[in-house]
């Protein structure tokens, strides 16, 4: 028998990341922002490239929506072309039957990426969002 298989009270058994397991969770807000997911395909041969919709963000996290079913990585980048943020990397957590997915980001966003996010929503709790040209 291997040392972990029914070891429940083995040392291992309670290893925790910090950054997904303790870090503190910020509250989701409904968004509608067109996006893209780019990731490589075939090893690192070939870079592609999926259209999708964030349905709600955190400064940790998102909600995707994606238009058809595929397989997915467990790491990709996320574009926003609208609000000008390229190259958010993303960590797959979990994938519902509903075409969304559930991810979190590598890095924090600043607050500054998302208000300007929210700037460009098409939901209607950010109609009144109004952008600070100076802060760009």
């Amino acid at each position: 028998m291997g040392a972990f298989s029914g070891g429940k009270n083995h040392f291992l058994n309670k290893e925790e990341s910090f950054m997904y397991d303790r870090e503190t969770r910020f509250r989701m807000e409904d968004t509608m922002n067109a996006a893209r997911i780019e990731y490589t395909e075939n090893g690192v041969l070939n870079m592609a490239a999926r259209r999708c919709d964030i349905l709600r963000i955190s400064l940790s996290g998102a909600i995707i929506g994606i238009l058809t079913q595929y397989k997915l990585p467990q790491q990709f980048y996320l574009d926003i072309p609208d609000a000008r943020i390229s190259k958010i990397g993303c960590l797959l957590m979990k994938t519902y039957a509903n075409n969304t997915i559930e991810v979190r980001f590598l890095r924090l966003l600043s607050q500054k990426e998302l208000d300007r996010i929210f700037v460009f929503s098409t939901h209607p709790a950010h109609r009144d969002k109004v952008l600070d040209i100076r802060s760009w």
